[in-house]
């Protein structure tokens, strides 16, 4: 078994690319809640390193586990699947 064998693999969606070679990726799943039987999501915020800063919010991307790049950083952008425009908003506000 080879060492990239071994790395684990996510699928998510970019939700920022505001630092340097840096983005954020939103990874969601899906178990089954042991007593009540309902799907629950569960979504996990990775750092990725991207290393051309080619990732814009809404992408979905795949990544990879690596060796620590920094603090918190510990995965690495390997392609882009899809590009989707994303318009960000700001929350609206009652009065």
């Amino acid at each position: 078994m080879s060492d990239l064998e071994k790395r684990k693999v996510r699928g998510g969606l970019v939700v920022s690319n505001k630092m340097a070679k840096t983005v954020v990726v939103a990874v969601e799943t899906r178990k089954v809640h042991p007593l009540y039987k309902k799907a629950v999501r569960r979504t996990k915020k990775y750092k990725a390193h991207d290393e051309n800063s080619a990732c814009k919010i809404g992408d979905k991307v795949i990544i990879v586990e690596t060796r620590p790049l920094s603090k918190e950083k510990r995965w690495r952008v390997t392609e882009i699947v899809s590009t989707e425009k994303m318009v960000e908003t700001k929350p609206k506000r009652d009065k």
